[in-house]
C-alpha cells in the first residue's frame, strides 16, 4: 500500500475520532445506544476513500479504540465497549464504510450527490443498523422486533447524515473530482 493511501486512512481515523468529540444523547430505550456524529464519518470514509480503505479506516479507529484510547462519543474506549449494548454497531462500521464504498463505486455513472446519498444509506444506515440490532439483540437482550424499534429512533438523524454526506461528496466532487477517484 502506498504512503498517500495509508495517510487517507489514518486522515479518516482520525475525522471518525473528532466526531467522537460531538455530544452524544444516550437512548435509555434502546439499550442506551448512543446517538452520535461518528457514522457521518463512516459514511463519508466509504464514499471518498472506497470500500477497502474506507473499512481500513474504521479498522483503525476500533483497533485504537480496543487499546483504551477514549475515542468514541462520551469519552469511552478500551475493551468495555466491545461489552455494550451499542458494540453491534461499533462492529457494523466496518462492513458499513466497506459498503458505502462499494455502492459509491457501482454507481460511478451518476451524479455524485445521488450516488454519495444511497451509497450512504444502504452501507451507512442499513448495513450498520442490521449490525447494531444483532448486538442489541445479543447484549441488551432485546427480543428482535424490540431491537428493530429501537433502532427506529435513530433513522432521522442518520438521514441527516447521509444527506450531509452526499452534500460534502458533492462539493469534495465538484472542486476535486480526484478526491472520491472520478478522476480516473
Amino acid at each position: 500500500m502506498e504512503t498517500r493511501a495509508l495517510v487517507r486512512i489514518a486522515l479518516f481515523a482520525a475525522l471518525i475520532a473528532v466526531l467522537g468529540l460531538l455530544p452524544a444523547f444516550q437512548l435509555a430505550f434502546a439499550g442506551g445506544v448512543p446517538i452520535t456524529a461518528q457514522t457521518l464519518g463512516v459514511m463519508l470514509a466509504g464514499i471518498v476513500l472506497g470500500a477497502r480503505q474506507g473499512a481500513l479506516a474504521v479498522l483503525l479507529l476500533i483497533l485504537v479504540v480496543a487499546l483504551g484510547a477514549p475515542l468514541l462519543a462520551g469519552g469511552r474506549g478500551g475493551l468495555g465497549v466491545f461489552f455494550a449494548p451499542s458494540v453491534g454497531f461499533l462492529i457494523g462500521w466496518v462492513p458499513g464504510a466497506f459498503v458505502t464504498g462499494l455502492v459509491m463505486q457501482r454507481l460511478s455513472r451518476l451524479p455524485v450527490f445521488p450516488a454519495a446519498l444511497l451509497a450512504a444509506i444502504v452501507g451507512g444506515i442499513v448495513v450498520i443498523y442490521a449490525s447494531g440490532i444483532l448486538g442489541l439483540m445479543a447484549v441488551a437482550r432485546l427480543a428482535p422486533l424490540q431491537a428493530l424499534i429501537a433502532v427506529t429512533a435513530f433513522i432521522p438523524g442518520d438521514l441527516l447524515k447521509a444527506i450531509a454526506a452526499a452534500l460534502l461528496a458533492e462539493a469534495a466532487g465538484r472542486t476535486y473530482p480526484a478526491a472520491l477517484g472520478r478522476a480516473r
